[in-house]
């Protein structure tokens, strides 16, 4: 029988059930595998990958359970720590946030762990283009700056930090009270002397 099809109810429903969380009387601890109901939790029992953590707990089992307890100590500890910091809570409050957090059961699935080492490998991939179109950005900003220097350099006037011109400042002064004064506001700061009037008509 294959796999239910993308958009079949089955497959919906599966994707829907799988987004929550599940009831941990169906967690198996040996293998940290979540299964999702008593059936899928009693066939996972009776697995052959299930039987053989069996039998590695059973040549020491002590060294199991001290294993899980020192991490379920170090996590509950974590969470203690870092959400409720010095405040006075109950620890059911705290064991119920840190059961919730669905992320905290390690999913050795194959398939996951696929996923998940193509993920990386996207991740890498984009910063390597982020970084090469951020190289390839600042050599045209180098470049461009290259260029106003040239012209800079062809012009007139004193140069100043950073390869740009800088302003010649005078004093303003208008020889008589008929004269106007222009200011060029322009991105290129020159500044303009007095205009003289214009005369006649059209």
């Amino acid at each position: 029988m294959g796999k239910a099809d993308f958009l079949s109810p089955k497959a919906i429903a599966n994707r829907i059930k799988s987004k929550g969380l599940q009831k941990l009387r169906w967690y198996c601890q040996m293998c940290q595998k979540q299964c999702r109901d008593e059936n899928g939790f009693k066939c996972h029992c009776m697995a052959e990958s299930h039987q053989r953590q069996l039998l590695l707990a059973s040549e020491d089992p002590n060294k199991f359970m001290d294993y899980f307890s020192d991490e379920f100590k170090r996590d509950f500890i974590e969470l203690l720590s870092r959400r409720f910091g010095t405040k006075r809570v109950h620890n059911n409050i705290i064991y119920n946030e840190y059961i919730n957090f669905r992320e905290h059961y390690i999913d050795r699935d194959p398939e996951t762990i696929r996923r998940q080492e193509e993920q990386a490998r996207k991740k890498k991939q984009d910063l390597d283009d982020e970084e090469r179109s951020a190289k390839f950005i600042e050599e045209q900003v180098r470049r461009g700056r290259g260029g106003k220097e040239d012209e800079v350099r062809g012009g007139e006037g004193t140069r100043g930090r950073g390869g740009e011109e800088s302003p010649v400042f005078t004093e303003l002064k208008r020889e008589s009270e008929e004269e106007k004064v222009a200011f060029n506001m322009g991105a290129s700061a020159s500044i303009a002397g007095p205009s003289k009037p214009r005369y006649g008509g059209p």
